[in-house]
């Protein structure tokens, strides 16, 4: 049976001495822990980190460098992603970098690969806050880092966050909704999507986007002409060689990212059809390779380098307040507009184009 954990006592802002009562373990030890220390067992950290938690314990004001460090250096902020690949993560990274530049910051790059603990990485350098994006933190991370004073921004996060996490992210659920509306004007009714992995909000919201602007249509989507592709190009071209490769085929796909439309362009050259007339593509993103397609993509544009601006310039308002969010306050959220970007990539239906 887990132990109730009690504040500290008289009304005081708990210490380290106790915390470290509360779990059983050393000072020292627990010390070490919120310190970013991998010499203790993962059992063990999370224990402290959750103890921490819930007894309220935070690092005081001015344990960590705010403004200028010593010897005039600039702040750190720390880009936590899961990889680099493609024109996405970049504008991402470009956004953040520029912003950090007019704020007279430094960009450390983390990678959150398998296997390697990111946030004890983050624990032990002067990091004044984090910006993660396609990584999805779990509690106990974001906990870790609230303790330890570190602010963190994410973008478009992938799961349900703690309620006063702070994120910046677009407008998916409309993004789906105008591409289906630009679709539906044209004159299709029959319809494809592709989605990434299928609990990640953001797909969700997109694919969710899309179908309720069928349903007020009066129309739907085939179950079996949705796919989820893990926002992988060659696992978009299986699904809509699959779906494609038969009589009665969609006149239209919505692809919830670029890349994954760029798959359906690889079927539809592999099966020896035609974009726009056998089938229309819309994808989203707008990132380069959109307009370096033939014919070039119809998609959803999301401002993705002013994402990753937005992001940093709430993670510098979120240190310098050196307050954090509470932990029973709505965290802040900022949505960006997404807008439709419309190029070659979709026409009417044949069949009406003919008529």
């Amino acid at each position: 049976m887990r132990k109730n954990i009690s504040p500290a006592p008289d009304g005081k802002n708990p210490t380290l001495a106790d915390v470290a009562a509360a779990a059983g373990l050393s000072t020292p030890t627990v010390s070490k822990v919120l310190r970013g220390a991998t010499d203790v067992s993962f059992a063990t950290r999370e224990r402290v980190v959750r103890i921490a938690q819930e007894m309220g314990y935070a690092k005081a004001k001015g344990s960590r460098p705010v403004g200028r460090s010593p010897g005039n250096t600039p702040r750190l902020v720390d880009l936590v992603v899961s990889n680099i690949e493609g024109s996405w993560a970049n504008s991402i990274l470009t956004g953040v970098e520029e912003a950090a530049a007019v704020a007279d910051c430094d960009v450390v790059l983390t990678i959150a690969r398998a296997g390697r603990d990111w946030v004890s990485r983050l624990l032990r350098r002067p990091s004044t806050g984090a910006i993660v994006v396609l990584v999805d933190p779990t509690s106990t991370q974001l906990s870790a880092l609230d303790t330890a004073g570190i602010p963190v921004v994410l973008i478009d996060p992938m799961s349900p966050a703690p309620r006063n996490a702070a994120s910046v992210g677009v407008a998916n659920w409309e993004g789906g909704r105008i591409a289906a509306e630009h679709l539906l004007s044209l004159g299709h009714k029959h319809f494809a999507l592709i989605g990434g992995v299928k609990n990640h909000l953001y797909s969700r919201a997109r694919l969710d986007g899309f179908r309720s602007a069928l349903s007020a249509a009066d129309l739907q989507v085939e179950p079996r002409l949705i796919g989820a592709a893990d926002w992988n190009r060659d696992e978009a071209r299986d699904f809509a060689v699959e779906i494609l490769d038969r009589e009665d085929r969609p006149t239209a796909i919505f692809a919830a990212s670029d890349m994954m439309a760029l798959g359906v362009y690889d079927a539809v050259r592999y099966l020896g059809l035609n974009i726009p007339g056998d089938v229309s593509v819309v994808g989203f993103d707008d990132v380069p390779e959109a307009t370096w397609a033939r014919p070039q993509l119809t998609t959803v544009r999301q401002p993705i380098q002013e994402m990753g601006a937005t992001a940093f310039r709430m993670l510098l308002r979120l240190t310098n307040q050196r307050e954090g969010i509470d932990a029973n306050t709505v965290g802040p959220r900022i949505e960006l507009a997404t807008r439709l970007i419309t190029r070659d990539s979709t026409s009417a239906p044949r069949a009406q184009a003919d008529t």
